[in-house]
């Protein structure tokens, strides 16, 4: 791959990166020579313009393009992330790839440096201004066989299919039917799936009707957007401000008022007796944990002044152009019960591209709102079973992808969701069993 980069002169940007890929390696994400070639090769500070070398080449998403309230609408992912998804991607020379989400145009850049000359990319961007921008990026450096469009990535790009590979750098509500009938018949899919409110990095492969994982991580992504995105579950305003607001995972009738005045209600605090991060609770394996098993769970968010008047008991916030805080809470029509770090305990703040607290281990609380406490106990016998059981990774998982309309009886130990367009069926470890 030809490639004009007069910065690979620079010192201290060939220092960084390679800094950077040590770290990589160490945390064993960065495993095979075409991967970790392909790192060396490409710079990120050239896709990122007006970014300081420090912060490019530090290990965090970075934001390129953000709504009027501070939302990430598209970013340059985090290089764990990416080293991660290019191996469960398992490139090899000449393959046809499809990519959903250009971004900057860097995972575009490495993926073609792996496939090399008589490969080829395409990648798809939804918004035109990030899509020329990576345009030039990419002449900037010499790419020549990626081919940037500007369109709705939930229907693939037929023109260039079938692909060898398909990969999404945006989080995904289902698989869509132009991703399966663009897809080779031994080919395979990275892409982030939202399972129950929690998001996975699974490598799926083509076996004959269906799609079978061969890899799972935890991750978390911007969604998708476009005639797509309107599949996610919508989000319920709680009380007379739209800045409090719970996002169900499934379907589920919610009183709105009645939740509010059972959360401004009194409240009864019980210890979970388990240690946890907060990102186990809210997005990875204890939240996926609970998902599969609780239909009545939700995301409760507190933004902007909703955030300042402390009216959620925060797992995890940010700290941005509009602060938020969010914790996991089971809802029914008489109670409510909320996870949180012990009484008292300020939660800390991350700041947008910067490294946070969030990832030092608490006590873990439920907080009880109504009179019946049934639902808190259901609450801490599931976040006890959890423990119990090894805290199974979300690696142990082993996932099945079905058109929605066939016919498949799950055996037991298995959990199926049915999604608009896939039927997903999850193997998992089962719950230990607790003594009452």
């Amino acid at each position: 791959m030809g490639q004009s980069d007069p910065d690979k002169s620079r010192p201290e940007a060939i220092a960084l990166n390679q800094a950077l890929i040590d770290n990589l390696k160490k945390g064993g994400l960065l495993q095979t020579p075409a991967v970790e070639a392909a790192f060396h090769a490409v710079l990120r500070h050239q896709f990122l313009p007006g970014i300081s070398l420090d912060e490019a080449y530090s290990d965090h998403a970075i934001s390129v393009k953000q709504d009027e309230r501070g939302q990430w609408l598209s970013s340059s992912s985090q290089p764990a992330m990416m080293a991660i998804m290019l191996e469960q991607l398992g490139l090899v020379p000449g393959h046809n790839v499809l990519e959903i989400g250009t971004g900057t145009g860097f995972n575009a850049a490495l993926m073609a440096h792996i496939v090399g000359e008589a490969g080829h990319i395409v990648t798809v961007e939804i918004d035109e201004d990030l899509a020329q921008a990576a345009r030039q990026n990419l002449a900037n450096t010499g790419v020549t066989q990626v081919q940037v469009v500007s369109a709705d990535g939930g229907y693939g790009y037929p023109d260039a299919a079938p692909y060898d590979r398909i990969i999404l750098t945006v989080g995904a509500p289902d698989i869509t039917p132009a991703w399966w009938s663009q897809l080779k018949g031994d080919g395979r899919i990275v892409l982030p799936l939202v399972l129950k409110g929690s998001m996975e990095s699974i490598a799926f492969e083509k076996v004959n009707s269906h799609l079978t994982s061969l890899s799972v991580r935890d991750c978390s992504f911007i969604q998708l957007r476009g005639d797509f995105s309107s599949i996610f579950l919508k989000t319920v305003q709680i009380g007379p401000d739209p800045n409090l607001s719970l996002e169900p995972i499934d379907e589920l009738v919610i009183d709105s008022d009645g939740t509010y005045d059972l959360l401004i209600g009194e409240s009864q605090d019980w210890a979970a007796n388990v240690e946890v991060r907060a990102w186990e609770a809210l997005l990875g394996n204890l939240w996926t944990w609970l998902a599969l098993r609780e239909p009545h769970l939700c995301k409760l968010v507190a933004r902007g002044d909703m955030f300042d008047r402390n009216i959620v008991p925060p797992l995890m916030g940010m700290d941005g152009k509009q602060k938020f805080a969010g914790t996991a809470a089971l809802v029914d029509r008489t109670s409510l019960a909320i996870l949180m770090r012990p009484p008292g305990e300020a939660i800390p703040l991350a700041a947008p591209n910067k490294p946070s607290d969030n990832d030092i281990p608490f006590q873990l609380f439920v907080r009880q709102f109504g009179p019946d406490e049934s639902i808190a106990q259901r609450f801490i016998h599931q976040i006890q079973a959890w423990d119990a059981s090894g805290r199974p990774a979300s690696e142990r998982m082993r996932i099945l992808a079905y058109p929605k309309d066939s016919e498949y009886l799950p055996v037991q130990g298995e959990f199926v969701i049915e999604k608009q367009w896939t039927k997903l069926v999850i193997e998992w470890p089962a719950s230990v069993q607790l003594s009452s």
